[in-house]
């Protein structure tokens, strides 16, 4: 039995101004879902969060710092190289990317911003930025003074570009004209104060699971496609009754779903745990939690075949994997490699 996944592997992000690596390839052991790391690469600051293109053949990162910045790498059998020096996004601390359409966005937090650059046929990324700036603010003054744009995905369609704001309580549903510009077409507000990060789209494309930040929820929404339309059904807390009093130092990350939209899972800093949700319609219902296998759960990942889950620790610096059962949806804790710093994974 080899160790690797048939050649596929995991490359981990993290804060290299917190003694992180900056990102690490890792090979993949097809039954146990084991990383093996193999070498890594600092070429740009704090690449915190990744993206790969569809075809497999370049990765792309943010550069979360105050002058914010985007990197494409080529993936080779050495590992990622830097394609091009860094491309400035005109907007600080970009915490978030996706492609769409031949351009890369980006979620600018510190400045309230979605940015774009285009992709060119080589891979490298072109300037200057088109930027579409948020407008609000939310209740909690220490956290909500202004937008904090922290995640942008495209919808099941490809129609629709959302954008997750921490600092409006909102989700902005986006179209991306032939120029670049974003246009924003529809905000979902949601509870006030609530925080919302990150989301994620059911299988079926017609629901989509919001996480809070600020309180320890997901939020269930409905979404319509040909209107852009999300529309929330409700709330189900993402720790347990019991562990209300520590609701307050508990910082939900990031939400993946089951290949089969049976279950979701949740990453929970401060509770340290991943949630367990079982999903029925417009409901998800909490079934229980387990440890997450280190401190600061900041981001997770699902393994492209749904049998493994990863968290991504980044205070104790480390990704521990987890294998799911795939009639509970309960994660089994299967082992954990040194990550410094780690903030995200992906797979290619």
């Amino acid at each position: 039995m080899g160790t690797s996944d048939h050649g596929r592997r995991a490359y981990i992000g993290s804060f290299t101004a917190a003694g992180g690596l900056g990102i690490t390839t890792a090979a993949l052991h097809p039954d146990t879902g084991a990383l093996t790391p193999l070498h890594s690469t600092d070429a740009v600051p704090n690449p915190s969060y990744l993206a790969p293109s569809p075809d497999g053949r370049y990765l792309y990162a943010v550069s979360e710092t105050p002058d914010g910045a985007a990197a494409a790498f080529a993936l080779t059998s050495r590992g990622p190289e830097l394609l091009a020096p860094a491309v400035p996004v005109d907007g600080a601390d970009p915490t978030h990317l996706t492609l769409a359409d031949g351009r890369l966005v980006t979620a600018n937090y510190s400045s309230g911003s979605l940015s774009t650059l285009p992709v060119r046929a080589d891979g490298t990324l072109a300037g200057p930025a088109t930027v579409l700036a948020h407008q609000g603010s939310g209740p909690r003054s220490d956290r909500q003074e202004g937008p904090h744009a922290h995640a942008v995905l495209p919808d099941p369609s490809g129609r629709w570009l959302l954008s997750v704001d921490l600092g409006t309580d909102s989700v902005r549903s986006c179209a991306l004209a032939t120029g670049g510009a974003l246009t924003v077409y529809a905000e979902t507000r949601l509870r006030p104060g609530s925080g919302p990060r990150h989301l994620a789209f059911h299988p079926d494309g017609d629901r989509a699971y919001v996480i809070n930040e600020l309180d320890p929820t997901v939020t269930v929404c409905r979404w319509d496609p040909g209107h852009g339309a999300l529309t929330p059904l409700g709330e189900t807390r993402l720790i347990p009754d019991e562990a209300r009093a520590l609701a307050a130092d508990t910082f939900p990350s990031e939400l993946v779903v089951s290949l089969d939209g049976r279950f979701a899972w949740a990453a929970n800093r401060g509770h340290d745990s991943l949630s367990v949700l079982s999903l029925d319609g417009g409901t998800a219902t909490l079934v229980t939690t387990v440890p997450c296998g280190g401190h600061w759960p900041r981001d997770l990942a699902l393994h492209p075949d749904g049998r493994h889950l990863y968290a991504a620790n980044e205070r104790s610096g480390d990704v521990t994997w987890f294998t799911v059962d795939p009639a509970t949806g309960i994660p089994a804790r299967g082992g954990s490699v040194e990550a410094p710093a780690a903030s995200c994974v992906v797979f290619v």
